[in-house]
């Protein structure tokens, strides 16, 4: 291994150049999609921030009409949460994170008793038929097996059904000022081609690996450790051992607390910048992967920080990035008829020039995120003293 050890700022400016929130791209928004292996999306319009701090120009209809004409999909996939990805993606992933669901079905504490009672296969196949036929809202599903398997719960079957199938969430849903309930077909069905075929072993083995470099092109960077945290996949260790010089082996500073150097893998050719390279204001939706993307986190958040910020079902609120590490969060206020107001709530008290760059971000945010409202305003709440 190499003496020279990356900084949590070289880890964190590396990650924020891959993520284009060191500087916009020009790109277009469907080859940054592609590039990110996707974007979580469980809330519909965290995407449409998302790309907005990473791509120069970019509108809500760019992403809708993108949605509608079929070219990416909102389909779940790494960590088992739904992610917004371009159509290639949609049809690939699933096959590649298949193992995550299956891990889950016959476990899972509400459905895994119900389902060791019936052929979960032919569960599959019926519902595939169904929402092939016409695309079907969850509990319609359900209660269409349960004609056929009426001494399972609906809802059990239903979630045999989403574990089981790469199944996409249909427009309206997801599109930016509409609404509509989550409606499901199959991928294949939506995008009118099969899954890639990866039934021969070493087409598989050759799509993970491929699946790991694509994460280190966009998180890089980044462990073994932090690559299955990201996709929720095992067993990947023996994937980084095949990439020979495909990769680099570089080592990291401990993170905080820890005493022992990390082994992290990379491009060769991917952007490793600077510790000090200056990092602008980026605001993130409250779910982003660049903070769910890795097992050690600590390059842009702490882990007593980010415990602080987690609700009792794990979500993040919105956050901003202020110099390469999360600074803070904000919220939309409504309150007023009429007006859309960003709250800032940084962690500690800001400088006059970091005040001014925050609110000059946020004044674009809040326009982005509540372009209905009539009126924007920005506020800023400075705590009283830094916190430690």
């Amino acid at each position: 291994m190499p003496d020279e050890r990356l900084t949590a700022d070289e880890l964190s400016r590396a990650l924020l150049a891959r993520q284009y929130l060191l500087e916009r791209t020009p790109a277009p928004f469907h080859d940054v999609a592609s590039h990110l292996v996707g974007l979580q999306a469980q809330n519909a319009w965290s995407p449409y921030l998302a790309l907005a701090s990473r791509v120069r120009g970019f509108t809500h209809a760019q992403l809708g009409d993108a949605l509608v004409g079929r070219s990416v999909a909102r389909i779940a996939v790494m960590r088992g949460t739904i992610h917004l990805v371009t159509a290639d993606d949609a049809l690939l992933l699933p096959v590649l994170t298949a193992p995550i669901f299956t891990r889950d079905l016959l476990v899972n504490a509400q459905h895994g008793a119900p389902l060791r009672t019936v052929d979960v296969a032919q569960v599959t196949a019926a519902a595939r038929a169904l929402v092939d036929a016409e695309p079907r809202v969850t509990t319609a599903l359900g209660a269409l097996l349960a004609e056929r398997w009426p001494d399972v719960p609906p809802g059990t079957l239903a979630y045999a059904a989403r574990g089981t199938l790469p199944l996409v969430q249909v427009p309206p849903r997801g599109v930016w000022g509409r609404s509509g309930a989550t409606t499901w077909t199959t991928a294949w069905h939506w995008l009118g081609s099969p899954a890639p075929d990866l039934s021969d072993p070493d087409a598989h083995a050759a799509a993970l690996e491929d699946l790991v470099l694509r994460y280190l092109a966009a998180f890089g960077p980044a462990s073994v450790a932090d690559a299955q945290a990201w996709s929720g996949l095992t067993g990947l260790r023996a994937v980084a051992d095949r990439l020979g010089d495909r990769v680099v082996r570089l080592v990291a500073e401990p993170s905080p607390g820890k005493v022992r150097p990390r082994e992290m893998l990379d491009l060769p050719e991917a952007p490793r910048p600077p510790g000090d390279t200056p990092a602008p204001v980026r605001f993130l939706p409250d779910f982003d992967n660049v903070l769910l993307g890795h097992a050690d986190r600590t390059r842009l958040i702490s882990d007593e920080r980010r415990r602080s910020l987690q609700s009792s079902n794990g979500v993040l609120p919105g956050t901003f990035l202020l110099d390469g590490r999360v600074g803070g969060t904000w919220r939309i206020d409504r309150s007023v008829r009429g007006r859309a107001t960003i709250v800032v709530a940084p962690f500690a008290a800001m400088s006059r020039g970091a005040v001014d760059a925050v609110s000059a971000e946020a004044e674009g945010v809040v326009r982005f995120v509540a372009d209905e409202a009539a009126e924007h305003h920005v506020r800023v709440d400075q705590p009283a003293v830094a916190s430690s």
